[in-house]
């Protein structure tokens, strides 16, 4: 499946107006963000798009396939879904970004004693990856989920300057039976919604190079 997904990824490079996080050096110009792959179970080829804000202070990612599931209905492997996001973030020069906050969102419909876990990481090509940040959901619970990974801007973890990396985020969802019985239930997490407008949301830090 990866490879076929990676075969068909998404390429796209959309052209960004100045602008930039608060707090932080704006770049003066235009930068753009190209979509390299789309990989993962929650993310078949053509259900992930990107976009990115007019005020360059951050993008989203909109998902229609991003369902993990398990009970009555639920394949083997369907309690897990993750996506990775190979990105390559084409900033002017003199400048580089992080990311200083991911805004994810969804629903979720957890029988008594089922959970649900949204949990996801980054990091820049060649570089270690961050540690998973989890978000914990327990049933019984049946509405819309929101979930922030915050780094203060002091921690925020910068594109090395003048390098040109890709920047990789991994974001999965994961749902248990627990103590409700698969037999007779169906619990689910979804990131993304009915008409598939949900979507998870990154925010830049930006600052310039020496």
């Amino acid at each position: 499946m990866f490879s076929a997904l990676a075969a068909t990824a998404l390429a796209m490079s959309i052209v960004i107006p100045p602008g930039g996080a608060p707090g932080t050096t704006p770049p003066p110009d235009h930068f753009t963000i190209d979509v390299v792959t789309v990989n993962g179970s929650g993310c078949p080829a053509g259900t992930a798009a990107v976009a990115v804000s007019p005020d360059n202070k951050a993008f989203t990612v909109t998902y229609s396939d991003f369902l993990a599931q398990v009970g009555v209905g639920a394949g083997p492997t369907d309690f897990r879904k993750n996506c990775q996001l190979n990105l390559r973030i084409n900033a002017p020069s003199g400048f580089t970004y992080g990311i200083a906050q991911a805004d994810y969102r969804g629903f979720a419909a957890l029988a008594k004693g089922a959970t649900g876990t949204e949990r996801a990481n980054y990091y820049f090509q060649g570089m270690s990856p961050t540690a998973y940040v989890n978000h914990n959901y327990a049933g019984p619970l049946e509405d819309n989920w929101q979930a922030t990974d915050q780094t203060d801007l002091v921690s925020v973890v910068y594109a090395p300057c003048g390098e040109k990396r890709h920047f990789n985020i991994n974001a999965e969802l994961r749902v248990s039976a627990g103590t409700s019985d698969p037999k007779t239930t169906t619990s689910f997490m979804t990131m993304d919604s009915t008409d598939g407008n949900f979507s998870t949301t990154y925010h830049f830090a930006w600052k310039t190079c020496p």
